[in-house]
């Protein structure tokens, strides 16, 4: 459990700042995920709208409490 959230934060921030960002490399893991989700025959998607509403439920509540925080 964290007791001090506001020393971790710090550290966070810090650490992202100091990182590169690595363009190939994100393409790469990108590719990799999209050669995975192909494999396994989550892409493409039979009904690419069938969710839709939930999704935008949860997009939603995200939005609210985005600004309410």
């Amino acid at each position: 459990m964290i007791k001090n959230s506001k020393i971790v934060q710090k550290f966070e921030e810090e650490l992202i700042k100091k990182e590169k960002v690595n363009l190939i490399k994100n393409f790469q893991i990108m590719d990799a995920m999209y050669k995975e989700a192909r494999a396994l025959g989550v892409i493409p998607m039979k009904d690419p709208l069938n969710g839709w509403g939930i999704d935008a439920k949860i997009a939603m509540v995200v939005n609210y409490v985005q600004k309410t925080s």
